[in-house]
């Protein structure tokens, strides 16, 4: 006896959501697809995070090749590789009393200012350009520890390009001078030595000094000029040149441009002595500023020069519309000091005006 199925009648609102039929599928992913749209959205955020990465790795390269090719990139660079051959070094012959202190800083807290290089051509090593007592102190320390490797190199900034033998002057010259690590001696030998360079453009020592030493004052300069004279009139027997004072440097040359007679007697008083040391050699210069020269032709120098020489100066102060103004006159020499920047006031007018004077003193 089989049961009959009733069929009841219900009223279904209109929002509810018919069932789905096979006919009209809901839209419904499922875990799988769910899971490969997931890792889809993954793996294009990890590409384009990436490419990201990509790029700016390809600036920072660029970045780093071009200093590098500017030369301020810090390589290591084996000792024997460098050489001193391209630039005349502005360090005059002789010990260097605080190399060692160099050597001992170096070998305990390290280089703190690498050196600079260029490259040779056809890869034959490198050119020095800054640096000449850091790379004799590192290879004194290498002969000291020849067994550690690590002195074997030396940090070095290579600049590449075109070799500007002027440029590279300049830059050797600027980091001594701005040390204070130069003596007068060693500035002018740097001057004379750029003079001589066919590389550079300059065509006499004025021009030399002026372009090594631009940012210097007309009184440093003036003193540069006086010691290369000085270096040229004693050519090949001063053993010391670099512990001679501004002083004696300065009135030593200006004695031989009076005198040029003096530098015979000079130079025979330093051959009369070949085992002299720095203070004896200063002595004997000394002695021929003061007019006294130890040797029979430096006597009769000395004589000569002190015939010469003023026997009196007049030195005496007087007021004027830029204050007090302060005059010493001498034979041949007239000093005129007052607050004033003369080198302000237009040439032309300068020269007019000193003309005016010495004219109206008759």
């Amino acid at each position: 006896m089989s049961r009959k199925k009733r069929m009841f009648d219900i009223d279904m609102p209109d929002d509810v959501v018919a069932p789905e039929t096979e006919t009209e599928p809901a839209k419904r992913r499922g875990p799988m697809a769910s899971a490969i749209s997931e890792n889809a959205e993954a793996l294009k955020e990890r590409r384009s995070a990436a490419e990201a990465i990509r790029a700016e790795n390809d600036a920072l390269a660029h970045e780093f090749v071009a200093l590098k090719d500017a030369g301020h990139v810090v390589q290591l660079v084996p000792l024997d590789e460098v050489h001193t051959d391209l630039l005349v070094r502005d360090r005059m012959p002789g010990d260097d009393p605080e190399l060692e202190e160099l050597i001992t800083s170096i070998r305990d807290v390290g280089l703190s200012n690498p050196i600079r290089v260029t490259p040779r051509p056809l890869g034959q090593g490198y050119e020095l350009i800054q640096g000449y007592r850091r790379l004799h102190a590192y290879r004194a320390l290498r002969d000291e520890n020849s067994d550690e490797k690590a002195w074997h190199q030396i940090p070095a900034l290579i600049v590449a390009g075109d070799v500007d033998i002027a440029g590279f002057y300049r830059r050797m010259v600027d980091e001594n001078v701005i040390r204070k690590d130069l003596s007068f001696a060693e500035m002018a030998r740097a001057a004379q030595a750029y003079v001589a360079d066919p590389e550079t453009a300059a065509v006499d020592l004025g021009g030399a000094i002026g372009a090594l030493f631009q940012s210097a004052p007309y009184s440093k300069r003036s003193y540069i000029r006086a010691f290369a004279s000085l270096l040229d009139a004693l050519e090949g027997t001063l053993d010391y040149p670099t512990a001679i004072p501004r002083a004696l440097g300065v009135a030593l040359s200006r004695a031989i441009k009076e005198d040029p007679d003096l530098a015979k007697g000079i130079r025979a008083d330093l051959k009369a002595h070949p085992k002299r040391g720095a203070e004896k050699e200063m002595a004997i210069l000394k002695s021929f500023v003061d007019g006294a020269g130890s040797s029979e032709m430096g006597a009769a120098a000395g004589r000569t020069n002190r015939a010469a020489a003023p026997k009196t100066k007049t030195t005496f102060h007087i007021k004027s519309s830029a204050g007090q103004v302060k005059c010493t006159a001498a034979a041949g020499r007239l000093e005129i000091k007052v607050d004033r920047d003369f080198s302000s006031i237009d040439r032309a007018r300068l020269e007019r005006a000193i003309a005016d004077l010495v004219d109206g003193l008759g």
